[in-house]
Order: structure tokens, then sequence, then C-alpha cells
């Protein structure tokens, strides 16, 4: 039995990654990071016209109704090319917590805007993970209190969905009480926001307090997605470093030839390759081994999180001093990556997660 991706899923990745070498060249990804936004809205709308902010909206509201795996690829092209657009809060948490928590009726009226396009989604689950002081989200009569960090494309969204221990709920950008500042990182590829509300109205996903288990599906599948981008990123790293390693002599030979330089790449492989397994399989089971997702999920992240830091600082120095230049741009790709890395809890907390769902530690995490 062949465990891999299926014709369809490498043709989708094929096609994104013909586009995105078109369009998102290194100069478009400067000029990008240069605006705030950091959201590029020409090669998100090439993205829409291709459908892949449909994949995981069922079909009956307009989606494409497809898996995970179809998801992961799209999403590990999009870290290959460090494709400056939100397609982790537009096109897969947004359409899933909708999908997982909202009553039907809510369904009807927000999954036709997500797969036409019409309507962007920023999310913040960073506090729903870590208790952090000042940040809890309060519900009274309809209107929202209180401050969510790390909210993903929260700055360029027409509505934000934000998360509270067992609760998702729904607010509007413009609404009165809502301000939406830039979260500034190193990784300018990408746009977050720290949102504060102050008694803003706002809508519960399906009804407060229900919406423990979907949470859980959601943070998995945030999390298969961060890896997904973490691998593509990690991959073009190692690509670049190989061909400047053909291309770059001393000693009238290429550095690439030296016995040196081998064991470096041959240990990148060894390391890099496996995770791509593990993130197929961490997707699989996100639809079709419920039992094993979550730990999955966590694995998935942080060990991906550590090898893609080892590539990423192993490719740069290969390139010598001009690695750290901005000639090359390296440091797009090792800034995302960074940013992963920590992106929905580093490795440490994803193990602890692991370590829950195995009943060896205790669920809550508090952090300052």
């Amino acid at each position: 039995m062949r465990f891999g991706l299926s014709e369809e899923q490498t043709m989708l990745g094929d096609m994104l990654n013909k586009y995105l070498e078109a369009e998102s060249s290194l100069d478009v990804i400067r000029e990008s990071c240069d605006n705030t936004p950091h959201h590029n809205e020409k090669i998100w709308s090439g993205l829409l016209a291709q459908g892949a902010h449909t994949i995981l909206i069922p079909e009956e509201y307009g989606g494409a109704g497809l898996s995970m795996l179809h998801s992961e690829t799209v999403s590990e092209v999009l870290g290959k090319h460090i494709a400056p657009v939100s397609y982790l809060s537009n096109a897969v948490l947004s359409p899933l917590a909708i999908t997982l928590a909202a009553s039907d009726s809510q369904k009807e009226l927000l999954l036709p805007g997500l797969a036409s396009g019409d309507v962007s989604y920023g999310i913040g689950l960073t506090d729903a993970i870590v208790n952090r002081e000042n940040t809890n989200l309060e519900i009274t009569n309809g209107k929202v209190n209180g401050v969510s960090t790390f909210v993903i494309g929260g700055q360029t969204a027409d509505k934000l969905i934000l998360g509270k221990p067992g609760t998702l709920l729904l607010v509007d950008s413009n609404a009165e009480g809502v301000t939406i500042k830039p979260m500034i990182t190193v990784d300018k590829t990408r746009d977050f926001a720290v949102v504060t509300l102050e008694n803003a109205p706002c809508e519960v996903l399906g009804k407060e307090g229900s919406a423990a288990q979907a949470m859980q599906k959601l943070l998995n599948a945030g999390r298969i997605s961060i890896a997904a981008d973490t691998m593509g990123a990690a991959d073009a790293m190692f690509n670049q470093a190989l061909e400047y390693s053909k291309e770059r002599f001393q000693f009238d030979r290429p550095i690439g030839s030296f016995q040196s330089i081998k064991h470096i790449f041959a240990e990148m492989v060894t390391e890099l390759e496996p995770c791509r397994s593990l993130l197929w399989y961490a997707a699989h089971a996100f639809d079709e081994i419920e039992d094993e997702a979550t730990l999955l999920a966590c694995h998935s992240k942080a060990h991906i999180a550590e090898v893609a830091k080892t590539i990423g600082r192993a490719t740069t120095e290969l390139h010598g001093g001009m690695g750290f230049t901005d000639l090359l741009g390296l440091h797009f790709w090792f800034k995302r990556i960074e940013v992963n890395r920590q992106l929905l809890g580093g490795p440490e907390i994803q193990r602890h997660f692991a370590a829950v769902v195995q009943g060896w530690a205790p669920e809550a995490i508090t952090a300052a």
C-alpha cells in the first residue's frame, strides 16, 4: 500500500506552485513587506480565482468540500513561496470555525460569503490556548469586553472570529467599540493584529460554552497548516542552499563538492524528509482517525518547527556572508519559520498538549 498524495492533490500543488513562481517573486515579497498591512491583494485574488480558499468549505455552501490533505498541500506551497496572504485565517481556520461551531442558520448566512471571497476573516485563538493576564474576553448581553492578541489576518478582515475557552464569537471589524492595531512581528509576509473590545456587539457561534470540541479540532487544523507552511519554507531554503553550493566556487571547485558540505546537506535531508510523512499522516488523521488527530497535530507542529529552525540556520550559514544580506532575501523564509514556530504555541506548548491527550499532564497553561 502506497501512502502519499493523490494525483488530484499533486496537481493542485503543481498548479499553485506555477502560479506563485510567476506572481510571488522576491521583488513582490519585498514590496508587500514594505506596505501595511502585509497582504498582497493581487496574489490573493489569484488564489480566489483558483478556488484555493474553498477547500474546507462544505459543498452545500459553495465550497469544494475537500480534505485536510488538500489544504495541507496548499499551505506547503504558500510556505515555499512565503506568499504574503492571509490564507490561514480566511481559508483554513475561519471556514472550520463556522462549520464546526455555528448553528445551521449561521452557516447559511456566513459560509457563502467565504466561498465567494466577498468577505474576509481574521481569527484569534491564542488566548483560548494560554491564559494571559488582562486578555480575557467577557460576554454580557450580546456585548464583549477584553483584548485578543495575535489575531491572524486581523488588519485586513471584514469580520473577526475570536476564541475564549469553550466559546467562539463573531465581531464585525468596523463595529463600535472595536479597535484593531497592527501587531509587529519579524515576519512581514503576513498580518497580525491586537484587537481591543469595549462593549462591542458580538454574536456567539452556536451557544456560549458549547465550542470546546470544535475548538480542539480547529487548533489541530491550525497546527497542521502552520507545520505545512513551515515545511514548505524549510524545503525552499534547502533547495536555495543546494543550488548555491553548485554555483559558488572555491579552489576552482564548487563548494558542494567538499565532503564537509556534503555531510551538512545529507544531515538536513535525513531530518527534513521524514517530516513530510509525519505531516501527511497528521492531515490524514484529522479527517479519518479522530483518536490520534490531536496527538499527531501537536507532534507535527513541534517536530517540524525544530527541524526547520536547524535548516534555516544551516542554509543561511552555507551562503556565507551573503546569506545575512537582503540581496538574497533568505531572511524572509527564516523569519517565517521563526514566527510559525511560536504561532498557536511553540514546541514546548505543543508537547504539553500532546502529554495532556495521553493523560500525562494537567491541561491549564498560564503565561504573563
